[in-house]
Parts: C-alpha cells; structure tokens; sequence
C-alpha cells in the first residue's frame, strides 16, 4: 500500500489534496509544516511526498532539498504544488529536486496520475 504525505498548511487544501488520492487507492498522512513532515519522515517512510511550496519558517524549496541531500530521504518522490506558476518557479522547484512540479488550484486527476507515474510500490 502506498502511503502518500502531504506537507500542507491550509486545511481546506490539505482536505481536497488527501480526500483526492484516499479516492484513488492512497494511504494518506497529513503534516502542517516542515518540522512536523521530518518527523513522519522518520515514523514511517512515505511512498512519495506531496509538498505545499509556501509553508510556516521553512519554505517547500528548502525541505526539498534538505529531503534530496540525505541518503534515507533522497530517494523518496516529491511532488510540489503552490499558487507560484510562472516559469522560474517550477525551474527552481525542479532544482530543489522535486520529481514533479504542480500548480494549484488542484486537478486532482493531474496530482494521481503523476503520483502513478512516481510510486514504486
């Protein structure tokens, strides 16, 4: 089963993104910020990460990369999705190594489809 986590800080969007991939078949566990994310990280490692860029103290971009410079995280898929979509927000995104870059508002069947493509198990 795969478990997805969703690093979100707005409930009503943390809401719609986890009711959409529970919907198709996910396992979802929800984190608010990024000091509550590394720590479901080390509970039990998740199949792939679905991850807000704007978040309380630390930024998306910068939990990505944190997540893609250790050994135990960098192998974990990470979808980022944010309301920045101009062309150097995703080059960056994409940068921090994010296996997908979304915009919202959500097309939720975009997030599971892309999350088919990411997940291994």
């Amino acid at each position: 089963m795969s478990i997805i986590l969703v690093v979100e800080d707005t409930l009503t969007q943390a809401e719609i993104v986890t009711g959409s991939l529970r919907n198709a078949g996910f396992t979802t566990v929800l984190a608010t910020n990024s000091d509550e994310a590394r720590t479901k990280i080390s509970q039990q490692k998740p199949s792939a990460i679905v991850l807000d860029v704007v978040l309380p103290n630390e930024s998306g971009f910068e939990l990505c990369r944190d997540l893609k410079d250790k050994p135990e995280t960098k192998d974990i898929p990470i979808v980022l999705w944010s309301t920045k979509s101009g062309e150097m927000d995703k080059f960056w995104g994409m940068k921090q190594g994010a296996s997908a870059y979304l915009t919202k508002p959500l097309d939720a069947a975009e997030l599971v489809r892309t999350l088919k493509l990411l997940v291994k198990d």
